[in-house]
C-alpha cells in the first residue's frame, strides 16, 4: 500500500498550536471510515509571543498492550532552536500533542495521509503486475574479457 505525498489527492493539511492555556491537541478520525489514516508531521517551531525558555512536545499514543506512553519529540528554545524540521514523521491516530514543558506557543504542521482502501487493493494489483514484468527480464550476462 502506497501512500500519497503531500500536496496529492489523498492528502489534506493538518495545523494545530500549543499554548500554556491549550498544553494538548488530539488527532484523531473517525473510526467507522473505510480508510487508512497516517499524520505525517513535517515541522515544529515557535511562534510570534514565544519566550525563550525550553518548550517540549510530546506525542503521546498507545504500545502495543494499550498502554499510554508518551515520547518528546522537540525541545525547542528561542535562542538556540526555533524550529524543527521531522520529515514527514509518520504517526497513527488517534494521537495525542502534548506541551509538556513551556509556554509556547509551538505550531506543528504537517499532512493528513488518507488512504482508502479499495484504492489500496487497486495499487497491491499494480505492484504485483509491475514484480511479474522484472520477472520476465533476462538475466544480464557478464561481459566478456
Amino acid at each position: 500500500m502506497e501512500l500519497h505525498g503531500p500536496g496529492c489527492p489523498g492528502s489534506v493539511l493538518f495545523g494545530c498550536e500549543l499554548t500554556a492555556s491549550t498544553k494538548s491537541y488530539t488527532f484523531q478520525v473517525d473510526e467507522e471510515d473505510d480508510s487508512d489514516h497516517i499524520l505525517a508531521l513535517s515541522v515544529v517551531c515557535l511562534t510570534d509571543g514565544a519566550k525563550d525558555e525550553c518548550n517540549v512536545v510530546e506525542v503521546v499514543g498507545r504500545n502495543h498492550e494499550n498502554q499510554e506512553i508518551a515520547v518528546p519529540v522537540a525541545n525547542l528554545k528561542l535562542s538556540c532552536q526555533p524550529l524543527l524540521s521531522l520529515d514527514n514523521f509518520k504517526l497513527q491516530p488517534p494521537v495525542t500533542f502534548r506541551l509538556a514543558a513551556g509556554s509556547g506557543p509551538v505550531h506543528l504542521a504537517g499532512w493528513h495521509q488518507i488512504v482508502h482502501r479499495e484504492d489500496a487493493s487497486f495499487e497491491d494489483d499494480d505492484d504485483l503486475s509491475e514484480e511479474e514484468e522484472e520477472e520476465e527480464l533476462a538475466p544480464i550476462m557478464p561481459a566478456k574479457k
